[in-house]
């Protein structure tokens, strides 16, 4: 029945039909719903059965567990700052805190889920109706269709973005990104930037006490509670205290997630998982993954050894900055962006690489923003063409020498 019902109104929304101005968005359900009707046929074309579409839903699979997590830890999180009542939490990671860790079990992991939804879930739909509004206006405007593009930046905005930033806000900051980071430059596939960390770029520079130092973890509560308060991050904490910031935080908690942070980017097992799925499929670049996992560890071997008598984060082990902050997530989700990284092999390695190297300084070096990830991979974003070139004319001269001689 939908299929007829579609099929009968193709022609209104055709060129010279009643409602041709908006053939974008028949065409945006029609595909969204079904394969599309109109297949090439000529022998030049190259077919895949990878499409647009199917490479974005992969990635929104692949985002599975962060996604879980967003739900679950941000509600464990703000339940165990309830259940502190107004205990004052200079330090998250404190004995005081860590006691009232709750026994895990259905109704505890029901409360925390449907708890998180309440923070997450609002968030999610803002950042969808804002950006697809703004993604079906500019195509309407240019008469192009509607791509599936903002399907996976959709998703990633809201899992960069603490629980309690303001609706307000996480609208302005998607208007941002998707006007400002892609659709000036022509819109998917034509953009330089990546859409969800120019949002959130913007948004910590024009907001920053909402999206950066110290997170929000309580939720609204009667009492003593308050209605909202804060602790220092992992990485806050290192910042300030070295390996001694991570007194009464277990490497497992860091790594399965189970701290305070942006919603979707505290697990970096969940991105884990999501990395085998984008490798296994060739949507992730393998390359930039461990090139960025290399420069890391290089850097902050370099930066154990040179030492700082006042700086405490250069004694911090690279093990604990894959694990803490959004360096999984940027590695797994953001760097290898198909779009805005490079595109040959040896460039995704020296990308890759200069992600770590940079995201590990700016972490260590600047004692204002202890994450570095989102700056590192925005700032590669822009020398990714230049490396491609490089590379591709540095290829041109050795065929040539190859063939002169």
């Amino acid at each position: 029945m939908l299929r007829r019902l579609l099929d009968r109104s193709a022609r209104d929304f055709e060129k010279g039909g009643r409602f041709a101005r908006f053939h974008p968005l028949y065409e945006a359900a029609d595909t969204i719903l079904y394969t599309p009707a109109a297949t090439t046929t000529g022998p030049s074309h190259v077919r895949d059965g990878l499409d647009m579409k199917r490479m974005m839903w992969l990635v929104v699979v692949a985002l599975a567990g962060p996604v879980a997590m967003a739900f679950y830890n941000t509600g464990y999180q703000a339940n165990l700052a309830i259940q502190a009542g107004a205990l004052p939490l200079d330090n998250w990671q404190t004995d005081a805190m860590r006691a009232l860790d709750m026994p895990f079990g259905p109704e505890v992991f029901l409360s925390c889920v449907v708890h998180g939804g309440l923070y997450f879930l609002p968030v999610l739909l803002v950042t969808f109706m804002v950006g697809g509004l703004w993604e079906t206006l500019f195509a309407l405007v240019r008469g192009h269709e509607i791509n599936e593009g903002f399907l996976v930046t959709g998703m990633l905005i809201p899992l960069t973005l603490p629980p309690a930033i303001p609706l307000w806000q996480v609208a302005l900051g998607t208007s941002f990104g998707v006007v400002i980071g892609k659709e000036i430059f022509g819109g998917t596939g034509m953009n330089i930037l990546n859409p969800a960390l120019t949002a959130r770029a913007f948004l910590f520079f024009a907001y920053p006490a909402e999206i950066s130092g110290n997170v929000w973890v309580a939720a609204a509560g009667g009492g003593a509670v308050p209605d909202g308060f804060t602790g220092a991050t992992a990485l806050a904490a290192a910042s300030a205290s070295g390996l001694a910031g991570f007194e009464g935080l277990s490497f497992w908690d860091a790594f399965a997630g189970f701290v305070p942070g942006s919603m979707g980017e505290t697990s970096a097992l969940a991105c884990l998982a999501g990395a085998v799925l984008l490798i296994a499929t060739g949507i992730g670049s393998w390359r930039i993954m461990l090139g960025v996992t290399i420069g890391t560890i290089l850097t902050a071997w370099g930066l154990n050894a040179i030492g700082s008598s006042t700086n405490p984060f250069f004694e911090v082990p690279f093990w604990w900055h894959f694990v803490l902050g959004g360096w999984a997530f940027g590695t797994v989700y953001m760097a290898t962006d198909p779009v805005t990284a490079t595109h040959t092999d040896t460039g995704r390695w020296i990308y890759g690489l200069l992600i770590g190297l940079l995201t590990v300084l700016i972490r260590v070096v600047n004692p204002a923003y202890p994450e570095g990830m989102m700056l590192a991979i925005l700032f590669m974003n822009i020398f990714a063409p230049a490396i491609d070139h490089f590379i591709v004319r540095a290829n041109i001269r050795r065929r040539r020498a190859r063939g002169a001689a």
